[in-house]
């Protein structure tokens, strides 16, 4: 199994995209055949060769396709199916950058999985799929330039807006302020604070705020066996109210008690591991 995660550099492309990651599921790989995807406020462009199969399932639906794909904003867990070989390499969009970029996305409402164009995307030149994930095997950081190099055409072509602009202007507030607070900072009014993140994102600020602390909580459980995990510590150190608090709200976002995860750990974070960026 290999993968990686890194930052891209291009001034054009930072502003858009968070990160590029990879990763292979090798011939004898031992894991999780069906690992699950906690919620995220990013889309994520996954490139893919045409036969690559995919599937997640949510509920009664199953949602499968082959080749590339996005995975739009999600509040509720995927199940995937990931019991055969795969290479994909992943573009991880900032929070709310689709508004801003041409790419004719007809449906980006949260919880969507939706076949993806590539060549409509990205400006493979001479490059080609499979070519480019031969290449994320061998060598990350020239993969990394060689997706600057196609992306930034056009995302150089984004069109911003007050609600963007103001979004952008959000994002950073949100890990540490309280909601009620991050009008008066930004000196706008709470409705147009709200209005403006729904509008970009598809998303409430309290929807948001609350993925991003899960994905906090899950690198920070990953670290632990689970027999150092203390619920009761974990529901202080996150601030729940209290610790049926923290249960509740693990159940409504990955489907599972904490007792349950603790016994399954069946996540992509426990499956693949944390891999940092770089």
């Amino acid at each position: 199994m290999k993968n990686w995660k890194r930052s891209p550099k291009n001034i054009h492309v930072t502003k858009y995209v968070e990160c590029y990651w990879f990763l292979e599921k090798e011939p004898g790989d031992v894991s999780n055949n069906h690992p699950k995807l906690n919620p995220d406020p990013s889309a994520h462009l996954i490139i893919a060769n045409t036969h690559q199969k995919y599937q997640y399932d949510l509920d009664a639906s199953s949602k499968k396709g082959s080749g590339s794909h996005w995975i739009f904003p999600h509040l509720n867990t995927f199940t995937m199916d990931h019991s055969l070989p795969f290479q994909i390499i992943g573009i991880k969009f900032r929070v709310g950058a689709l508004y801003s970029l041409d790419f004719a996305i007809l449906d980006s409402q949260p919880d969507t999985v939706k076949f993806a164009d590539i060549n409509q995307l990205i400006c493979f030149g001479s490059m080609n799929t499979e070519n480019l994930l031969m290449n994320a095997m061998n060598d990350p950081q020239q993969t990394c330039d060689l997706l600057d190099e196609m992306l930034a055409p056009t995302l150089i072509k984004s069109k911003e807006d007050k609600h963007s602009e103001l979004v952008r202007d959000i994002l950073p507030l949100l890990k540490n302020t309280p909601i009620a607070q991050i009008g008066t900072i930004l000196h706008r009014s709470q409705r147009t604070i709200e209005r403006s993140f729904t509008r970009v994102t598809n998303l409430t600020l309290k929807q948001c705020i609350s993925m991003i602390r899960l994905e906090e909580m899950l690198n920070y459980l990953y670290a632990l066996t689970s027999e150092d995990i203390n619920w009761s510590d974990l529901a202080a150190r996150y601030e729940f109210s209290d610790q049926p608090h923290l249960i509740r709200y693990l159940k409504n976002s990955i489907g599972q008690t904490p007792g349950q995860y603790a016994r399954h750990r069946d996540l992509t974070i426990d499956t693949y591991g944390n891999f940092e960026v770089h």
